[in-house]
């Protein structure tokens, strides 16, 4: 047996690539879906999926909410697969959320801060190439990483204009 040099993976079966992960970022509950498929604001399309993309609250925006509201605020992304019954058997079902969750695990990083990505597969991920399957999602996520930073911009614009009006409002003539 040869030694275990440092820095080189062991011969265990792990992989170097598991850094990344993706335990803390999954949507799970089907309320957590809920809320993200009706603050989307439209359903996106590309070659071999569909994405929706629903930005949540920030801190300073869950503390300007009504005090009976108690709902936690969690920070960071998150992202939710779906495969239904339409892509097929169940085996093919999972082998598609497989190949899914391992193309965003390498890309964990790229998921847009503070909101909800919920990706549909399409039966031909089951042929894709996996490369071309990884770089299919990395588009997705910088997409989605733009638009978020387009309405972000666009709802600060919006909201000094209205300060800016209700200041010239408030002055004294």
């Amino acid at each position: 047996m040869t030694a275990h040099q440092p820095g080189e993976p062991k011969q265990t079966g792990e992989s170097p690539l598991r850094k990344n992960s993706l335990k803390g970022v999954r949507l799970r509950k089907h309320a957590d879906y809920q809320k993200a498929y009706t603050a989307a604001a439209r359903k996106r399309q590309s070659a071999s999926m569909s994405w929706f993309l629903a930005p949540r609250p920030t801190v300073e925006q869950a503390a300007n909410k009504p005090a009976g509201y108690a709902a936690p605020v969690i920070l960071g992304p998150r992202v939710g697969l779906t495969a239904g019954k339409v892509l097929g058997k169940a085996h093919e079902r999972n082998r598609i959320k497989r190949r899914m969750r391992e193309a965003l695990r390498r890309h964990v990083d790229l998921l847009p801060q503070n909101a909800d990505l919920i990706l549909h597969p399409r039966r031909v991920v089951i042929e894709m190439e996996f490369g071309k399957l990884e770089a299919e999602v990395v588009r997705i996520l910088m997409q989605a990483r733009a638009e978020l930073a387009r309405a972000e911009a666009q709802s600060r614009t919006e909201s000094l204009r209205a300060e800016a009006q209700k200041a010239e409002e408030s002055k004294p003539r």
